[in-house]
């Protein structure tokens, strides 16, 4: 008996499960589709598929064989290009867990915003012999097509020599590199300084490039073999061709991680990324983050010297000039400074600005909880009044700190305001916050109020202040005449000891001890559900949902928002679970937002 035509005709037939693009959790399984003749649709692949008298878009995540009798066709493929692999897939699967996302909103952000076309490098121009170039046990170990262990390296001024060095052999052998910073302006500036190394290697991602450039870059990456891509934190979900070794610059910044929902880290994703897909992860920072040292071995680059230059603390409580945001000290430095034609800038924070006592000079902190934030009276984080001094009793308070009109007014009539301007205007005298620090270099630099950004009323505080602080310092550069002068009213404090030491690494190690004693990371994980809207009996449902898998804290309400914070040592099964609640919600009108990893807490 010879063999049976419609179990042939059955085996031939393939099958595909498409993930919709369609933002809900209701379709993260995806549906299963047949692929008819003529259309070459694997995992990773943008489809055309009919769902619900529509035509959308969506993506293969996996291949099958079987009987589509009753199954819908695939339409149409967009692009010649996949967007990921399988094991790209699984990293974005965990995502979707780790930021309770529906996985279609992941997936979008791996995907160009128009249709990836493959294209030939071969008529790209030759590119210099990088084989002199030095080379480190990092570089050897990738050109060997080794996988070295997660790097923490830690230091100031440019990245872009230690990392050329690091690839170079590699993008030699035809291996490719991923560097990404968390600003467009220093994104920018390491893709310039790494071309002038690497030549037309070094691939640039424009974040505020069109569609059409966008989408060039990203071909590039996925297709050119040696090639380092350079961009910002949307390129850590960027298909790299055989990709060897990933840098995040300042990984602990903010601009690592996503706002809005999914509120993704850079750092998280391709740390995963590097555990599945095999290639080597190296995180550089001025200041490293608790997660970082619990991850690699720590190198500072370079090996000897200060990651930043001299500092002078200056005692305000030892000081006159109530209600001055300048003082003796700071007003005679910048009065010096122009003498000697030297640049100052004058670092403020405008997030977060301490208080302290009229009579006592002791800094304000809630008498309940320690922070010292506050609003007309209501302590930040823990909602208590406290309209006196934990101290002596006194009820006047002065600011330390202030947004940066009211400094420059006060610098203007120390040195006249003709010389205080804004970073950019090239005045002698700037006024600047955090945005204003990439690429900023001057002479002096004087921290205006420490005390704020350390008291600041989230748990990440003083690892925070300090990265901040040390960024504003290190823009004076190193070398002699170059320093920074911090203002502050605890001159005591384990921060401004590490800063005037340049020991980043010693302070961080005790602060993880501390947060961990707490429970929060890197030694446990927090998950933050933030409702606008009504929504009968939130509590009890979020609750009953969560169980015994985490500690449910709040709600809190303010501005129109409740919150929730879920905290525990592993938050998955609590990820999962809380899903169909935030489905539910969000069906019902209300608008919610996750925040997993917050910063701000």
């Amino acid at each position: 008996m010879g063999p049976d035509p419609r179990r042939a005709s059955l085996q031939l037939t393939r099958i595909v499960r498409v993930v919709p693009n369609v933002p809900s959790f209701s379709v993260d399984d995806g549906f299963a589709y047949v692929v008819p003749d003529g259309i070459e649709a694997g995992v990773g692949s943008i489809v055309r598929v009919p769902l619900g008298g529509r035509r959308v878009k969506g993506w293969v995540v996996a291949e099958s064989g079987g009987d589509g009798g009753a199954l819908k066709s695939v339409l149409s493929r967009s692009g010649d290009l996949p967007v990921f692999d399988a094991r790209f897939l699984d990293v974005m699967r965990w995502a979707a867990v780790r930021y309770v996302a529906p996985l279609a909103a992941v997936l979008a952000k791996a995907t160009p915003p128009n249709l990836p076309r493959a294209r030939s490098w071969k008529d790209r121009a030759p590119v210099g012999d990088l084989s002199d170039m030095p080379s480190c046990d990092l570089g050897m170990a990738l050109a060997a097509g080794k996988r070295p262990s997660t790097e923490v390296w830690v230091g100031g001024g440019s990245w872009a020599t230690p990392i050329a060095s690091s690839v170079a052999a590699a993008l030699t052998a035809g291996r490719s590199g991923l560097v990404v910073a968390p600003t467009v302006v220093e994104s920018e500036r390491l893709a310039r300084d790494l071309t002038a190394v690497l030549g037309d290697r070094v691939v640039s991602a424009p974040s505020a490039g069109t569609g059409a450039q966008h989408t060039k870059a990203w071909v590039e990456a996925a297709t050119r073999a040696g090639c380092l891509v350079v961009g910002t934190r949307a390129a850590a979900f960027w298909p790299v061709r055989d990709l060897a070794v990933a840098f995040v610059v300042g990984e602990g910044r903010r601009g690592m991680k996503d706002k809005s929902t999914p509120t993704t880290h850079a750092r998280e994703i391709l740390l995963k990324r590097a555990q599945m897909q095999r290639f080597g992860l190296v995180l550089c920072s001025l200041v490293p983050t608790a997660e970082a040292l619990s991850l690699g071995t720590v190198h500072r680059i370079p090996a000897a010297g200060r990651p930043w230059g001299q500092v002078e603390i200056v005692d305000r409580r030892a000081e006159d000039g109530e209600g001055s945001l300048l003082g003796p000290t700071a007003r005679a430095a910048l009065r010096a400074a122009l003498t000697a034609d030297t640049s100052v800038l004058l670092f403020t924070h405008r997030r977060a600005t301490a208080q302290r006592c009229a009579r006592c000079k002791a800094l304000r902190r809630c008498g309940h909880c320690g922070s010292g934030a506050f609003e007309v009276g209501i302590c930040v984080r823990c909602e208590r009044r406290s309209e006196e001094c934990s101290e002596c009793g006194f009820a006047r308070f002065e600011m330390m700190g202030s947004g940066a009109s009211r400094v420059a007014a006060e610098a203007g009539r120390v040195v006249g305001r003709s010389n205080v301007g804004a970073v950019g205007s090239g005045l002698p005298v700037l006024v600047g916050t955090e945005r204003d620090l990439p690429g900023l270099e001057v002479g002096l630099t004087i921290v205006v109020d420490a005390d704020g950004p350390i008291l600041a009323p989230t748990y990440r505080a003083p690892e925070d202040a300090l990265r901040l602080m040390a960024r504003a310092i290190a823009a004076a550069g190193l070398g002699r005449g170059r320093r920074g002068l911090l203002q502050t009213s605890d001159p005591a404090h384990p921060v401004i000891d590490a800063i005037r030491r340049a020991d980043p690494i010693t302070f961080v190690r005790r602060d993880s001890t501390r947060r961990a004693a707490a429970g929060f990371p890197p030694g446990g994980e927090v998950l933050v559900l933030e409702v606008e809207g009504a929504v009968p009996d939130a509590g009890e449902q979020l609750e009953e949902a969560i169980g015994d898998r985490a500690e449910v804290l709040g709600p809190a309400d303010g501005g129109g928002r409740t919150r929730w914070l879920l905290q525990g040592q592993d938050l998955t099964a609590a990820r999962i679970a809380v899903r169909a609640v935030v489905s539910r919600w969000r069906e019902g009108g209300a608008r919610v937002r996750i925040d997993a990893d917050p910063v701000d807490l």
